[in-house]
């Protein structure tokens, strides 16, 4: 993937496209083509002090200039209240992300590129910087750094608290701005100049748009100078660690490595089903001593629902099969009254339980894993006991009031609480309550069952079986009997609510072919099918509630409760195509030509990697055409569901790798 000089030069263009860098302990680097800071969450240096949590900006920028001969190129940019200074995009001939983001600037002739990489399970960042061709020309690169010392989701402003301090040793700088974070370690090889100032009202645009505070101020505490030559790169290493010297050449050569590892193992037969096996990396993140998936860039942490939809697509078509293991173990670990967390505070303290389908997610992927591995012993000892707890909570009534009714069917919800994936609320405003019996927790629940029928029988225990059985027996039966609307000819999205039955025409309702092969007739499947297609079919995703609704919001734009009120309903799910394109070829079947009238679906998916979240797929995008990407630029389950479906269902090469180990 490469950005062209005309997109680079121009601003509005370049301010678009986002590239990421993480460093699979919670932190990462980000920021656009332009250099510009658009958003709170662009920093050079983010770590998560209790990975994944805790994330915190240190560094927030570099303004950089290039003087050659005497004159003064810049090769940063910066947007103010009433200005764009200084306006290096306008040098920008190149960049690329791979293998890490990359610029190429022409100084007057002068060909330096830039790049930057975060470092595995490092919180530290490299940049360098180049002259690509010799030259006779006296080159000098000024850099100064931008540090705050914040929570990532605040924004930093002036202020008598901050420590002007610097301790300055040989290829060494130190920085602690703020008592009780740790110091900013700069490692270079250039030469420093103490000179504390602030940089005064910085905006964040994409801040704006979406109707949060949008201006910033930045404490530059000095200036690093270095001499450019061919051949002799400049280089600056960020850091919180405390170390005091690094190679940056092992480094890069290590980590361009792990990246063409990782380039070499991914499909080749379809060119989608690479770049997101490629992207789905950045997600995989330490928690404790285990593994977690971050379920979105650049606001998200882990969430029990994202992890366990992600996790097939994540972890089990691309062979991590041991890294899928390590996350079920981790919330296994926290599993209380019948469930699995729905996320972990980014301040840590308690797991929150606020949900109703992760923990029957929890479930479905610990049947896929074992599916993939044949890993019966530690499935045995460790996820089994743990598919009971779920099972059996369910079935004596849980928090929220969540509980397998009289008819077999799971109920749940509490007045003022949002529990499914549909969860936005603002203030008291639960703008998709779904109280009652949700479509797509009863499959969740026949599937459950299902799977815990099979444990239960493979590791000797019949009665146990012979319940999940007969339970799911009911479940099917009393779905089949209620939830069919004969008006529409497609699924009720919930029944038994305080309002009665919801005939809104959502996407949920494809959970009830995909995940299971019961509890939909043939014709009714081909007929729902149908109108999801025309309702809410796009090039990019699903819409979550019909056009012809008059709930129905084309735009996710303006500010919280505006944006709120539109998220799930209109606005687009790209992870949505993953069970619209399970359940189309479980109705129409598979061949070449249907499957490829299946991998069509997916073309959206392919241009979009080349805006917003360069090689990601985005969190939502915009019911109405043009279906402009919104939400995070780089979302978990957006990247997994598309990939799981290219390799279990539309043949894209699969992964071979053996399986791990039967550990008990």
């Amino acid at each position: 993937m490469r950005i062209e000089k005309d997109a680079c030069q121009n601003l509005e263009r370049a301010l678009s496209l986002e590239w990421l860098e993480t460093n699979g302990r919670g932190g990462f680097s980000s920021g656009t083509v332009a250099g510009a800071n658009t958003r709170r969450y662009h920093a050079l240096l983010l770590t998560a002090r209790k990975p994944p949590s805790e994330r915190f900006v240190f560094v927030n920028h570099l303004d950089e200039w290039l003087e050659v001969d005497g004159q003064t190129i810049p090769l940063s940019t910066n947007l103010y209240p009433n200005a764009i200074h200084p306006e290096g995009y306008r040098q920008c001939t190149g960049f690329t992300p791979d293998p890490w983001p990359t610029w190429t600037y022409d100084c007057n002739g002068t060909i330096v590129q830039r790049e930057i990489f975060c470092v595995r399970n490092r919180d530290l960042v490299v940049l360098r910087w180049t002259i690509t061709r010799k030259t006779k020309k006296t080159i000098t690169l000024r850099l100064r750094p931008m540090l705050s010392g914040r929570d990532y989701h605040a924004t930093h402003h002036m202020n008598d608290s901050l420590s002007p301090a610097a301790t300055v040793t040989d290829g060494l700088v130190s920085w602690q701005p703020y008592k009780g974070l740790p110091s900013v370690q700069a490692l270079q090889n250039g030469a420093y100049r103490h000179d504390p100032t602030w940089i005064r009202t910085v905006r964040f645009p994409a801040e704006q748009q979406r109707g949060l505070d949008f201006e910033e101020d930045w404490w530059s505490p000095g200036e690093f100078t270095y001499q450019l030559n061919h051949g002799a790169a400049a280089t600056l290493v960020l850091t919180t660690e405390p170390i005091d010297s690094v190679d940056v050449t092992v480094l890069m050569k290590s980590e361009r490595k792990r990246r063409a590892g990782l380039r070499a193992s991914a499909p080749t037969t379809d060119s989608l089903a690479g770049e997101l096996w490629y992207g789905a990396d950045a997600y995989f993140s330490a928690r404790d001593s285990r593994q977690t998936v971050m379920a979105g860039y650049p606001w998200f942490t882990d969430w029990g629902r994202d992890t366990f939809i992600s996790l097939p697509g994540l972890c089990l078509v691309t062979g991590r099969w041991e890294t899928a293991w390590h996350i079920i173990e981790s919330f296994a670990a926290h599993i209380s009254h019948g469930m699995i967390p729905n996320r972990f505070p980014d301040s840590g303290g308690q797991p929150e339980y606020n949900t109703i389908d992760a923990s029957l997610w929890f479930i479905h992927a610990i049947a896929r894993y074992l599916a993939y591995s044949q890993d019966e012993a530690r499935v045995r000892a460790i996820a089994w006991p743990a598919v009971k707890q779920i099972i059996d909570g369910y079935r004596q009534g849980t928090r929220y009031n969540i509980h397998m009714d009289e008819d077999g069917l799971i109920a749940g919800g509490i007045s003022g609480m949002q529990l499914t994936w549909m969860d936005a609320k603002v203030g008291d405003w639960i703008v998709t309550p779904r109280q009652g019996k949700p479509v797509e927790i009863q499959a969740l629940w026949t599937k459950a069952l299902e799977i815990g029928e099979r444990l239960a029988t493979t590791f000797g225990e019949p009665a146990y079986a012979k319940r999940c059985r007969e339970d799911r027996q009911q479940a099917v039966t009393s779905f089949r009997a209620k939830f069919w609307n004969k008006a529409g000819n497609y699924l009720y999205d919930v029944i038994d609510g305080p309002e009665g039955n919801d005939a809104s025409i959502r996407p949920n309702q494809l959970y009830a072919i995909s995940l299971c092969d019961d509890l939909v007739a043939t014709k009714q499947a081909q007929q729902l099918l149908q109108v999801v297609k025309d309702h809410l079919l796009t090039p990019v995703g699903l819409r979550t509630l019909s056009p012809t609704d008059s709930r129905y919001r084309a735009r996710y734009e303006g500010g919280v409760m505006e944006r709120d009120g539109a998220y799930h309903q209109g606005t687009v799910w790209p992870f949505l195509l993953g069970p619209f394109i399970t359940a189309w070829q479980k109705v129409h079947g598979k061949s070449q030509a249907k499957n490829k009238q299946a991998r069509a679906f997916l073309n959206g998916l392919e241009q979009h990697l080349h805006e917003a979240g360069l090689g990601q797929v985005s969190e939502i995008f915009d019911g109405d055409a043009p279906h402009q990407a919104r939400g995070c630029v780089a979302q978990a389950w957006s990247v997994a569901e598309p990939l799981r479906t290219l390799i279990e269902n539309l043949g894209a090469t699969a992964c071979t790798k053996p399986a791990p180990s039967k550990k008990s």
